[in-house]
């Protein structure tokens, strides 16, 4: 069975400026990711419990040095450097992120 690397992030936004990530991701980021080989998994807000301010999600790779390779050549892309700065014309919209690296189990159904 082929072994999956799944990427938590958190991105915590700034104050009121939760739509506008959800905007940029659901316009650019996601076509943008799977361009350069990172495969969306999935996208969640807080419904119950914990901050309002947060956009959750899962991407996945085929291992690290994959995880490196694609990273890279996102954030490198002219076009993904053209929709960040407008989309932070008026400043930064994202407060701080957080990531973790997930190692499926033998069980899991995502393995």
């Amino acid at each position: 069975m082929r072994s999956v690397l799944y990427e938590l992030r958190i991105y915590t936004a700034m104050p009121t400026k939760l739509p506008n990530i959800i905007a940029r991701f659901r316009d650019h980021t996601l076509k943008l990711f799977e361009k350069h080989g990172i495969r969306n998994v999935g996208y969640w807000t807080n419904l119950v419990g914990g901050a309002n301010d947060e956009l959750w999600y899962i991407i996945a790779f085929e291992d690290m040095a994959h995880r490196e390779r694609a990273w890279n050549a996102f954030i490198a892309d002219p076009e993904w450097l053209s929709v960040r700065a407008e989309t932070e014309k008026d400043g930064p919209i994202v407060h701080h992120l957080e990531n973790r690296f997930l190692s499926p189990t033998d069980f899991s159904p995502l393995s």
